[in-house]
């Protein structure tokens, strides 16, 4: 399998080398969360790493399911929820083989996309796709880490991987997606670069 294995992620949660790490929810979705556009609702967080995102949305009312491959994330999140006397269901799990009983109205995309390896996008997207309910939106945060050997050499480099725009429209067709009009809202990153935030709603 191309990019990074499940090792790799583990021994960086071990050693706190996270620099996509916040150190508490992304600000846009706490945006979003205060002005009524994502409202409580059953909702997946792909890749949660230290559950920040998953504790908020759960605090906020929300039937949160969270899910990581890497086993220190996922006690992460366990812990950092029970401290709060929050709840939230923490799957350990492979985004790119799990498979929900129950499809979910809306997922929260922050750090996942650009922690795979391109080459497993399209198999993401399409998992992505069937989490959702039709109507349900995908509210991501496509991150922008352009490298030089990237834009002079076509090398793949990360991660995190540079989700260019145009990339993630083909990823993300307008066949099955509904795009709004750009510009879309640049969040910046201490320690990355910065992501571009925006909501794709699953057409029926």
């Amino acid at each position: 399998m191309s990019g990074p294995t499940q090792s790799f992620w583990q021994e960086r949660f071990e050693k706190q080398e996270t620099p996509w790490d916040r150190g508490g929810p992304n600000p846009q979705l706490l945006r979003w969360l205060e002005n009524g556009e994502l409202s409580p609702c059953r909702i997946l967080v792909p890749g949660c790493g230290k559950g920040w995102e998953v504790l908020e949305l759960a605090q906020r009312g929300f039937d949160v399911v969270g899910v990581d491959y890497t086993q220190a994330a996922v006690e992460h999140t366990r812990a950092l929820l029970a401290s709060q006397g929050a709840f939230a269901q923490v799957v350990e799990a492979d985004v790119l083989s799990y498979h929900p009983n129950t499809k979910f109205d809306a997922i929260y995309e922050q750090t996942c996309l650009c922690a795979i390896h391109p080459d497993h996008w399209k198999d993401y997207a399409e998992q992505v796709w069937h989490w959702l309910v039709p109507g349900g939106s995908l509210w991501v945060m496509f991150m922008q880490s352009v490298r030089p050997a990237a834009t002079e050499e076509g090398r793949i480099e990360g991660p995190p991987y540079h989700c260019d725009i145009n990339a993630m429209r083909a990823m993300f067709p307008l066949s099955r997606w509904q795009w709004p009009t750009p510009p879309y809202t640049r969040v910046p990153h201490t320690h990355l670069t910065y992501e571009l935030a925006l909501q794709l709603v699953k057409r029926g």
